[in-house]
């Protein structure tokens, strides 16, 4: 195992405890100097906040964590590729590189529908790596998005039946 997948096992690991909570299962991690120093899963819904996405919440505690806005020389590894919001965010911090698991193609700031994280007009750009541990982040994701929609189907046929 390289060391890109040993950090994104660990951005799996927070996924799934958004997986647990019935958010959508992203996970994030920052690693810097060969250290985690933020770590951050959807909670959207729980805290009932747009902004309670993974990549934010690791910005947010690895910027604590170095006492610095500035995230040069971290790597940031993400289980889904970031939405606008959170490509803006990283670039922002200035990380220098992201490793992502899968692919966005619904809503992907990072190669899918944009590409904010390279974009040569911007005054940063970061280094990015796609497709790390690809199989196991989109079978997570997979198998969550089933699951919603049969527990969706399950409770609209209980109305149903309540109301009949």
């Amino acid at each position: 195992m390289n060391l890109d997948e040993k950090y994104m096992k660990e951005a799996i690991r927070q996924a799934k405890k958004a997986y647990a909570l019935g958010e959508v299962p992203i996970g994030c991690v920052i690693v810097y100097d060969g250290k985690i120093i933020g770590r951050g899963y959807n909670r959207r819904n729980t805290d009932k906040n747009t902004l309670a996405h993974a990549e934010i919440t690791a910005i947010n505690k690895a910027s604590k964590k170095i006492g610095d806005w500035r995230l040069e020389d971290c790597t940031l590894y993400v289980t889904l590729e970031p939405c606008q919001m959170c490509a803006g965010a990283i670039v922002q911090a200035r990380v220098t590189r992201v490793v992502m698991g899968s692919m966005n193609p619904k809503a992907g700031c990072g190669g899918s529908i944009l590409n904010v994280l390279e974009m040569p007009e911007f005054n940063h750009q970061v280094d990015v790596t796609r497709g790390v541990l690809e199989e196991e982040c989109s079978h997570m994701l997979t198998s969550f998005f089933k699951e919603l929609r049969a527990r969706n189907k399950k409770e609209k046929e209980e109305r149903r039946q309540v109301t009949s």
